[in-house]
């Protein structure tokens, strides 16, 4: 199941590479795309557009750094994001 949800959400962020700048409109386009990525991975609905809604809001105006693709500043907004909603510690089993 993650490795299905890993590859959807890959190749939605390979679409965002190769672009100089991202826009507005290029960022809510990767997000509607990994908004139906995480519904179709049945992610509860209210979680999936608070996730997005506090992604959008870090991505958009981001500054570009000269070092790091905007596509790369995407996933990782996203990827910090996820680490927050599921836990950043890594809890044993019960």
């Amino acid at each position: 199941m993650f490795d299905e949800l890993t590859d959807k959400l890959g190749n939605v962020f390979a679409k965002l590479r190769g672009r100089g700048v991202l826009t507005e409109s290029d960022i809510k386009e990767g997000m509607r795309e990994v908004r139906r990525v995480l519904l179709e991975a049945d992610v509860n609905f209210a979680l999936t557009r608070e996730f997005l809604e506090r992604v959008e809001k870090q991505a958009v105006g981001v500054l570009q750094l000269k070092t790091v693709q905007p596509a790369q500043q995407l996933v990782k907004i996203v990827h910090d994001e996820l680490t927050a909603m599921l836990g950043e510690r890594r809890e044993g089993l019960r």
